[in-house]
């Protein structure tokens, strides 16, 4: 039996959530019922075959899932317009209940991440919790699964000197696990194993996460007073985007997702869901229900659940624990990649995780309504190679009819006294109409509100980002459909994803990186584009949109990816968002604090090669913190294992270090490296020996970083 409380009190009646989802998803079904029979209808004119039978059936799938999000834009922009009492801050009043007695650990899991960026991410969203006069109900933990040296030490470096700057000993802390299995998922299970029975509730975000303390504060106090929640979920806004593709992105993503939010919570209520990061845990039962287990078979689709989040939430609602979707809370954000070539790497890592899902989908005791999240993020994937599959059949239809020499007989028919061009036109804007309609209503939705249109610069400012945004999307559709379609075969094919760092930076794609990339993209934009105007002219310009974004690809990719573009485009009032005009104090003092990181340490030795290991042998300070931090994680029994596994503290390990000097950092494999790095009497040992010992027992690049180090002392 679960030991969740009793939450009828607090939740919608069955009555009236199932009436909720009958409503939203009958809407969807009708629609799609209506213009699959038109579709139908106008194939039977044509003749009907097994091809046409494919067809249908991929359009009314297709359909489907549109119309699911187009009906999230329509009920969302009616209940913002109308208003509704499910709004968490419309709920019974909070803003007064206690929160003295309650401990709140905030962590940020990271992995191989620029540690500048997460720690002064942190450091913004410490201070702003600091004026809000509660510092004290909170803890910071900053969660390594660093496997680089250099990020690792500068990790330890760098959050040494955040506690001084911010006099937070004992308030905010650091830990690197010397194994990271299971990724994220493991990362956390290990924090809540050594230090959950500590907190009542944890925060968990992300390595580019920031949060206003106001909103912390305020998460705390809904949880207090509301028992039977398990979980909130804030809807993170993106923010700190300077290329055009980044803009782009974070310009649709604070404009649509109003909307498109509140549509999902009409339906979802408390059966929400989790999105891995920016949101709020009832420790005990998180604790106690989910930690996951593998799933059979082999990977991609068994061992370890990638899309954690989906699966965590769907537990704790099975146990009768409260999911809210805080979609009315601000202060919450995130950063994104900048590049096409990034966000698609980003994809392929959740579309491994979404898959996996369809095992978790027959899972005993899960709510439906977590089902069908677990089917919609399937579908989000899934959809890709369908539209594929669409496209071609349609074209292996045309190419059938034509050089088979049948005749074509358009029939009378059935439903509409339309010819044939007139009843395909009428599906096609449909079609539009529905794939449309939210970005209407979200600008109507914006119409609506003085202040927020002014922060977008203006009506006309928007409405133009609009018509810009969906140009650039129609020309990106084609290319995450392949992208997409590939991620999905080589998944079936048993090709499992790795574990990398996401990149959120703005640098840009040059011209050969893009060609590398999108070759295929523009090699299939050629060829394709080729057979449809051999096969028809006139359905050759229907199919240009597709065929554009694949053909220039290449340009789409790199231009998109460029600062400069990003900038004219602010300058010109385009994709402008509320955190441009009118920035909060959190990303005011983050952008500053990143900019003086970006003048000053371009040059810094610290961005060389290995020179997180150079700075924890020779430097005093450095050297220092390291070896304390390992010498109190090898006194504790949970870690000695872990210890002996990597060779710490056996003399295999002083071994390696006098390698390590006598040739220098390549001499030794990475797994070498962090072998030396992990044994702290080695640590110890070596700063010794690097300073005492004769340069010419030492190797040239141990001479250099000698040198270095002196010449920085002096």
């Amino acid at each position: 039996m679960s030991d969740a409380p009793n939450i009828s009190v607090v939740t919608p009646s069955r009555l009236r959530r199932g009436w909720r989802l009958f409503l939203f998803f009958s809407s969807a079904v009708l629609l799609t019922g209506f213009v699959s029979m038109l579709f139908a209808d106008l194939l039977w004119r044509t003749g009907w075959s097994a091809s046409r039978t494919v067809l249908l059936v991929l359009f009314i799938i297709l359909f489907l899932l549109t119309a699911i999000g187009c009906m999230h834009g329509v009920y969302g922009f009616f209940i913002r317009t109308f208003g509704t009492s499910r709004r968490l801050t419309a709920l019974k009043p909070f803003k007064d209940q206690k929160i003295d007695g309650t401990s709140t650990a905030i962590i940020f899991p990271i992995y191989n991440e620029n540690s500048v960026r997460v720690l002064e991410g942190l450091r913004a969203t410490y201070e702003s919790l600091a004026r809000t006069g509660q510092l004290d109900r909170f803890d910071f933990f900053i969660l390594s699964d660093s496997t680089n040296p250099d990020r690792w030490v500068e990790e330890e470096a760098r959050w040494s000197e955040l506690v001084r700057d911010l006099d937070a000993l004992g308030k905010i802390y650091y830990r690197r696990r010397l194994f990271n299995d299971a990724r994220k998922s493991g990362n956390i299970r290990d924090f809540l194993n050594t230090w959950g029975k500590r907190y009542r509730y944890f925060i968990c975000c992300d390595a580019d996460s920031v949060m206003r303390g106001e909103t912390l504060v305020d998460l705390v106090k809904l949880m207090e007073a509301h028992p039977p929640v398990g979980l909130i979920q804030t809807v993170p806004s993106l923010v700190n985007a300077e290329s055009l593709f980044g803009r782009i992105q974070q310009f649709a993503n604070r404009l649509y997702a109003p909307v498109f939010i509140a549509g999902l919570n009409y339906w979802a209520l408390d059966f929400g869901n989790y999105w891995g990061h920016n949101a709020i845990i009832r420790t005990e039962p998180f604790m106690q229900f989910c930690d996951l287990p593998s799933l059979p078979g082999r990977k991609p689709f068994g061992g370890q659940i990638l899309s954690h989040d989906f699966v965590e939430a769907a537990l704790m609602l099975r146990e009768n624990w409260a999911v809210w979707l805080a979609y009315d809370f601000e202060g919450s954000y995130e950063e994104a990649p900048q590049a096409l070539i990034e966000n698609a790497q980003r994809e392929r890592r959740w579309c491994q995780g979404n898959l996996q899902h369809g095992l978790v989908l027959f899972a005993k005791g899960l709510r439906g309504v977590s089902r069908m999240h677990l089917i919609l993020g399937i579908f989000g994937y899934i959809a890709s190679p369908l539209w594929l599959a669409f496209l071609i059949t349609f074209d292996w239809i045309c190419w059938y009819q034509k050089y088979t020499g049948l005749t074509e007989f358009a029939g009378h028919s059935s439903i509409l006294n339309y010819s044939v061009t007139a009843e395909a036109f009428l599906i096609f804007m449909i079609c539009m109409v529905v794939i449309m309609l939210p970005k209407f209503l979200s600008l109507i939705d914006l119409g609506n509100d003085w202040p927020r249109r002014k922060l977008f610069g203006g009506l006309l400012n928007a409405t133009g980002g609009v018509i810009c945004e969906t140009i650039f999307s129609t020309l990106h559709a084609p290319l995450l459909m392949l992208w997409h379609t590939r991620f999905v075969v080589t998944n079936i094919a048993g090709i499992s994803v790795g574990w990398t760092t996401q990149k959120r930076s703005a640098d840009g794609t040059d011209w050969l990186y893009a060609a590398q990339r999108h070759w295929g993209h523009t090699l299939i934009g050629l060829v394709w584009g080729w057979f449809t105007w051999e096969l028809d002219p006139g359905l050759f310009w229907w199919f240009t949109p597709l065929l554009a974004g694949m053909v220039f690809s290449i340009p789409l990719s790199m231009l998109t990816s460029r600062r400069s573009l990003g900038l004219r485009a602010k300058s010109a009032g385009l994709f402008l968002t509320p955190e441009e005009t009118k920035p909060p104090v959190e990303l005011v003092s983050l952008r500053s604090r990143m900019k003086i990181h970006e003048l000053t340490e371009d040059n810094s030795p610290r961005c060389r090669v290995h020179a997180g290991l150079a700075a924890a042998v020779l430097d005093p300070y450095v050297n220092a913190i390291h070896v304390t931090l390992l010498r109190e994680k090898q006194l504790n029994p949970v870690y000695a294992e872990h210890f002996t596994k990597i060779g710490a503290g056996t003399d295999a390990a002083r071994e390696l270090a006098e390698k390590l000097l006598a040739g220098g950092p390549e001499k030794l494999l990475p797994s070498e490296r962090m072998t030396v790095m992990a044994d702290q009497r080695v640590m110890v040992w070596l700063h010794q020996q690097a300073w005492l010992r004769p340069e010419e027992k030492l190797a040239p690049w141990w001479r250099a970083m000698i040198r270095e180090f002196s010449h920085r002392e002096n």
